[in-house]
């Protein structure tokens, strides 16, 4: 993991290739088993052939991880040996000298179990070579690489460690063709300056490439490193700073404290936090890397080996609300998810391919046997219980879906099957334009239907979407999607949420007489879509005033900024839909 430095910036980029097909399996996952494990796994070798003997006398089979994947419901595995704290150890034959390097393919081993199960392997490429005698003990031999390249390298240095990995990426390369592609813990020089990347898609086109904690455009995935300090502990997502659709992946450890890899000891694992991250991950179609501590011998502590059985069993009845869905109340449409009525919190997800399949995932219940969850002009058919299939009591109406004579909650995760008949009352042929906008962003943008596209506001405050509805019409609500390229609470004064704050709605019959607002308030710093909700009245222009944003004058890159990636118009309520009415 990245062990230099501080957490990442906070800082979105725009991805350069959002729609290669390579990024297929990703987008299909709903996450990935993490395994560091090398040298210095618990207890550490300073020998790679005592430690490759131990491997081998103790057992070690990649079966067992891939079943362990399969246990997770997982769909991918990153291996991380080549890692800066755990020796820089191979796990494969390399001609490469200057770090340990094994005699059995472990890699290759790996890569074929997990294709022979429709799973891919990701390898893990460190870029950094500060820890290279940690523990007293010098990991690379500068002596070795230098004889074999016939010049004079200090692998010690970040230009002399960027030429030795550089060379391994080409090796795996060429040595296996079904990777799945690399997982990179950061940048290094060497490797830009030599166009590493553009390189890797040229001469391996199916290979993806994630990096740790930065986004750096020309990548396929960002992952986000073990973040903490939202509210509830196990909403990931609130942490993550990244608009989709560009692929988005956290990673985090299971077992409840100790490093990222076996150090001796077998720590719990929270089975709420963890259940609670792999849901709302899934629920804002983020993939969830979980990180287990492999032994020297590839088993798992007992602690994590009893939580993967459990989830196994636990995981099946609900796979459906998670596999092959999308989170709901972004970009993919669906309910709202996140903070719900007396204490309730959860997310929502949508199936991929029919998008009158949803469910609701109640992760922290309501005080109360009743749950209301705003319906964004879904018109509900029927609720069940997807555990039990019983029928669940629901009515719909004002915009909200409420279900009642809740009972029985499940200890981690309830999640009832929302059957809908399209949406109702959304109104179409709306132009919206802004009272300021960047350049290439314009209000437009904030109406063409596109979540892709965005309107920014150009740091100017107050700011103002101005929506011509073309005619007279009833105005009940406005709908907002703001784009999802900041963190949702303040996690310092540098990474803040670029979302709104104060607002006025006005409504006006020509577009220049507004009188006063018909609305103004606050809107809560939260992921998702909102919703403004008025007193019914005719109007062909609704005008939004935002005033002021929730990123503080520290934020120095978000502050004042504000982008929306969609803004509509609701002219009514959705109403019920029996069974198999549209």
């Amino acid at each position: 993991m990245r062990v230099s430095g501080g957490q990442g910036c906070g800082t979105a980029a725009e991805p350069l290739d959002p729609d290669n097909p390579r990024q297929g399996f990703l987008r299909a996952s709903v996450g990935g088993l993490f395994l560091h494990w090398g040298l210095r796994t618990a207890p550490a070798h300073t020998s790679c052939t005592a430690w490759e003997d131990d491997v081998t006398n103790g057992g070690w089979n990649a079966d067992y991880w891939v079943k362990e994947a399969q246990k997770l419901h997982t769909q991918y595995l990153v291996l991380a040996s080549f890692h800066s704290r755990l020796g820089y150890a191979r796990a494969w034959p390399s001609k490469i000298p200057g770090s340990c390097s094994t005699r059995r393919d472990f890699l290759g081993e790996l890569v074929t179990a997990a294709k022979a199960k429709g799973l891919k392997v990701i390898l893990y490429m460190t870029n950094d070579p500060q820890w290279h005698d940690e523990g007293g003990h010098e990991w690379l031999d500068s002596a070795a690489y230098s004889a074999h390249k016939g010049k004079n390298v200090d692998l010690t240095t970040n230009d002399g460690f960027g030429q030795f990995s550089y060379d391994n990426f080409f090796e795996v390369m060429n040595r296996y063709p079904d990777l799945g592609g690399f997982w990179i813990d950061n940048d290094n020089a060497y490797w830009e300056s030599h166009d590493l990347y553009r390189q890797i898609y040229e001469k391996r086109p199916n290979y993806t490439l994630s990096n740790n904690n930065e986004d750096t455009p020309i990548m396929d995935m960002i992952s986000n490193e073990q973040k903490t300090g939202m509210t509830p502990g196990y909403d990931y997502p609130q942490a993550v700073y990244t608009a989709q659709p560009r692929l988005t992946e956290a990673d985090f450890k299971l077992p409840s404290t100790g490093a990222w890899w076996y150090g001796g000891t077998d720590p719990s694992v929270d089975k709420m936090l963890t259940l609670g991250r792999l849901v709302t991950n899934t629920g804002s179609s983020v993939k969830a890397l979980m990180a287990e501590t492999a032994q020297v011998n590839g088993k798992f502590p007992a602690n994590q080996a009893d939580f993967n059985n459990f989830a196994n069993s636990y995981l099946d009845p609900i796979w459906e609300s998670l596999h092959g869905t999308e989170g709901g109340g972004y970009l993919y449409g669906g309910l709202k998810p996140g903070f719900w009525n007396d204490g309730a919190h959860g997310v929502t997800t949508i199936s991929k391919t029919d998008p009158d399949r949803q469910y609701i995932h109640v992760l922290t219940p309501p005080s109360t046997s009743t749950l209301r969850i705003r319906d964004n002009g879904y018109r509900v058919a029927s609720v069940t219980n997807l555990r039990t299939g019983a029928a669940v009591s629901w009515s719909q109406s004002g915009g909200v879906l409420t279900l009642t004579g809740l009972g029985a909650w499940d200890p981690y995760d309830t999640v009832f099957k929302v059957t809908t008949a399209g949406r109702q009352g959304i109104l179409t042929g709306v132009k919206v334009s802004a009272s300021a906008s960047a350049s290439g962003h314009a209000g437009s943008a904030a109406g063409d239907g596109d979540h892709r596209t965005y309107w920014d506001n150009d740091k100017s405050l107050p700011v103002s979407l101005t929506f011509d509805l073309g005619s007279s019409k009833k105005v009940q609500y406005l709908g907002l999607n703001q784009r999802e390229d900041s963190v949702a609470y303040a996690r310092s004064d540098t990474e803040q949420s670029a979302r709104i704050k104060d607002y006025k709605v006005y409504l006006s019959a020509d577009g220049s007489t507004w009188g006063s607002p018909v609305k103004a308030g606050q809107l809560p710093s939260r992921r998702g879509i909102q919703g403004i909700d008025l007193t019914a009245a005719g109007a062909r222009y609704v005008r939004l005033e935002v005033g002021s944003t929730w990123a503080a004058s520290t934020d120095t890159t978000r502050y004042q900024r504000l982008r929306i990636d969609e803004a509509w118009i609701g002219t009514s309520y959705a109403t019920p839909a029996k069974r198999g009415q549209s």
